[in-house]
């Protein structure tokens, strides 16, 4: 826990459980479902002679033993903060259930409207407990753990341990009070919207982290303007799968004399940012379902300190490619290196494509398979290629408008299309 502006934090972490469990009154009340962290304590409560607030208590005190059970000597004994934090949490949501226990509602459109306001000031109340960095509630701490101890990523972590509430929370309604309860269209609605709406308020509401001293993290869709100092000239290449833009890149940084970046760039970033090459070879460049990954990565706005490891990965490619244009003139393949260096006065971007059959043909040449490559392979790279580049900036992958040349490597010999690049650099930036 940060020291500095202690009362703020305090103030701001107590405002957040409160209004978490405002939010979780208002679920109830919706009577469509809680969230998975909640369905647990709210279908024992109908069982048995304890309040919803009694059983959250409850409830969340087995999550922090089962933390020390997996920890064990790695469990920081700060984390026992948790304990007065889940007392203060159940009292607050038997207090603000007695608040709304007048609320009535006369339709399902009411209460869908509810469950979704319920999930609009849960999902602040998180925002809230997330800034003031005093610690992480039980459900949180779990998936930590669990992290940790498996060396598994927090995000994969979270949704494991909501998924085994929710199915816990079912068998439990089914075997206590013998029909589903607490678990419906709400949970599914909380366990995707919560996550995106804290997030958001975290980009919208970024003086919560002037205000308590908090740290500035690096945006997450974007990168620092890259300085320029000598003037260096660069030139990007975006490509489809088996286009040859790496011959082609090769070509033209043999031509100018510049270096030459695709596969170097997985070298510097192993030794940079800590990642280990196997992992960057399987995730850089690639992002197999947008949408997925996005509700994923939602799973973070849990934590103030963590990004997904895709994201540092980006980001940590991106300060690579930046350091290495403020020292040379280069030739760089991939990595979204026209979008880091759009600021940069002198990047020539360039995107290769090709015809399938060409593409097919090229990829047996340079990979030497023996193997067809297949429509699908194709299409599954350069969706993977598309989704990565929409992620992290918001751009068309294969839009011609978004580059400098486009240039259909299947009409021209590969020394020709390098030609072609140069000529159209050197009229577009003449030498300084």
């Amino acid at each position: 826990m940060r020291m500095n502006n202690i009362t703020q934090r305090i103030l701001v972490f107590v405002s957040g459980l409160f209004i978490m469990a405002f939010g979780v009154a208002l679920s109830v009340k919706a009577n469509l479902g809680v969230s998975p962290i909640s369905c647990i304590p709210y279908i024992y409560s109908l069982r048995y002679p304890l309040t919803m607030g009694e059983m959250t208590i409850i409830f969340n005190v087995f999550l922090i033993l089962l933390q020390i059970l997996l920890l064990r000597r790695k469990y920081r004994l700060f984390q026992l903060i948790q304990l007065p934090v889940v007392f203060v949490f159940g009292f607050f949501t038997d207090f603000t259930l007695y608040l709304v226990s007048d609320l009535t509602l006369s339709g399902y459109g009411w209460q869908g409207l509810l469950c979704l306001l319920s999930c609009v000031v849960i999902a602040f109340g998180v925002f809230l407990e997330v800034k003031a960095g005093i610690t992480y509630l039980p459900g949180e701490g779990l998936a930590m753990a669990i992290a940790e101890t498996w060396k598994k990523e927090f995000g994969k972590a979270k949704i494991w341990v909501d998924s085994l509430m929710v199915i816990a929370g079912i068998l439990s309604s089914f075997a206590l009070i013998h029909h589903l309860q607490g678990v419906r269209e709400g949970t599914i609605v909380a366990a995707l919207l919560v996550g995106y709406l804290a997030r958001l308020y975290s980009r919208k509401l970024p003086f919560f982290d002037v205000w308590l001293g908090n740290k500035p993290q690096e945006k997450e869709k974007s990168v620092t303007p890259v300085q320029v100092p000598n003037k260096k000239l660069i030139i990007t290449i975006s490509r489809e799968y088996g286009s040859g833009g790496h011959e082609i890149g090769q070509l033209i940084a043999k031509e100018l004399g510049f270096s030459f970046y695709d596969k170097e760039l997985i070298q510097l970033t192993t030794e940079q940012s800590g990642f280990t090459t196997q992992y960057i070879e399987e995730h850089e460049q690639k992002l197999a379902h947008s949408l997925l990954y996005d509700l994923y990565e939602q799973n973070y706005a849990y934590l103030n300190e963590q990004q997904p490891p895709l994201d540092v990965l980006f980001l940590a490619q991106s300060k690579i490619i930046r350091e290495i244009c403020e020292k040379e003139s280069c030739v760089i393949v991939g990595r979204c290196a026209n979008f880091v260096l759009k600021d940069h006065p002198d990047c020539f971007t360039v995107f290769i494509h090709a015809g399938k059959e060409y593409r097919k043909n090229k990829i047996v040449e340079e990979y030497d398979l023996e193997a067809r490559v297949t429509d699908q392979l194709l299409e599954k790279t350069d969706r993977e290629r598309a989704n990565y580049c929409s992620h992290f900036t918001g751009k068309n992958w294969n839009n011609a408008k978004n580059y400098h040349l486009a240039v259909n490597s299947s009409h021209y010999r590969s020394e020709k299309v390098a030609r072609m690049i140069i000529e159209a650099v050197r009229e577009k930036i003449p030498k300084k």
